[in-house]
């Protein structure tokens, strides 16, 4: 049996798990608020199943931030964390422990995901040689490509939500001005997320009481000609005309896959908005999107499964 231990590791906490041959056996959430730094959260995890480092054959940790190019050391961009992975192995007594970019984890994981852990928007006609992309809007605009290999796959980890932000019509070219007045350069993450969702309801004048994403969204389910609905409408359309436009780049004819924590939030309007027009309004290329199928990833545990794989590759 081959046991690995996975790590998720964010900003404000750490989802660890010990997998089996491939199982999720174990799982906890630890809030990072609680530790000094990640030895101490792994060290908890363990007393709190009741093994050893020495119990697992490997593992691997997805960290939110980048991650050196020795492999084995990286910062948190959000917590003022630095991980050393070969001092961490040695403390548990692991065989070996990867490091991996946070995205690029739930971007295999995303790949990977079995049927049942899918919402499909549009079946397309897919090559099953071609490239995958993986974008998720959440608290940013993360995006990779995984192209698959004749043993697995490999993840192309980039930085296009940081591409510049493209208006496709008048109340978009309004809303980039909004954007630019108050940050000066505007990306497509500067819309298309948490924070991008809050900026489209101010830009529309929305209630200056609500300014948290998920209350916005919330509001907007539940009426949709409200301006949270009309907010999360312009915003559908920026993520799908992203998408599109990556998918597009990439020629991404494996499949498009929607991570991130926005997505499995407002499937209704995901599903009947302005998402998929503005994903396939390509004009003279409408043909080839709409040859690509477009996927809701819904598992929440996308990034410590994809740790897990990868951990797999590495022992």
């Amino acid at each position: 049996m081959t046991t690995i231990l996975a790590g998720d590791i964010g900003g404000t906490k750490s989802l660890l798990g010990m997998f089996e041959d491939g199982e999720l056996r174990q799982q906890r959430r630890l809030a990072n608020a609680d530790f000094s730094g990640l030895s101490g959260v792994i060290a908890a995890f363990l007393a709190d199943i009741g093994v050893s480092g020495s119990r697992f054959d490997g593992g691997c940790l997805a960290v939110a931030g980048p991650v050196a190019d020795d492999g084995v050391s990286a910062t948190l961009t959000n917590l003022p964390w630095s991980i050393d992975s070969a001092a961490l192995a040695a403390r548990f007594g692991l065989p070996v422990l990867g490091l991996v970019n946070d995205f690029a984890a739930a971007a295999l994981g995303a790949v990977t995901s079995a049927p049942e852990q899918l919402l499909t928007l549009q079946q397309g006609d897919p090559l099953t040689t071609a490239p995958r992309l993986v974008v998720g809007a959440g608290t940013g605009l993360g995006m990779a490509l995984v192209l698959p290999e004749p043993d697995g796959w490999r993840i192309v980890p980039t930085e296009g939500g940081h591409a510049g932000f493209a208006p496709a019509d008048a109340e978009q070219i309004a809303l980039w001005d909004f954007i630019h007045a108050r940050h000066g350069r505007v990306t497509w993450e500067r819309v298309v997320s948490g924070p991008g969702l809050a900026a489209v309801h101010a830009f529309l004048g929305g209630e200056t009481t609500v300014s948290d994403p998920a209350a916005i969204g919330q509001l907007a389910l539940a009426d949709p000609s409200s301006s949270a609905g009309r907010a999360l409408e312009l915003f559908l359309a920026a993520y799908g005309a992203f998408a599109g436009d990556m998918a597009l780049a990439s020629l991404s004819r494996g499949g498009v896959y929607l991570a991130g924590g926005i997505a499995a939030k407002v499937l209704p309007a995901l599903r009947q908005g302005a998402f998929l027009p503005a994903f396939n309004a390509k004009a003279e290329h409408a043909a080839i999107m709409a040859r690509m199928p477009v996927h809701v990833a819904l598992d929440p545990n996308l990034g410590l499964r994809g740790a897990a794989r990868l951990a797999m590759k590495r022992i």
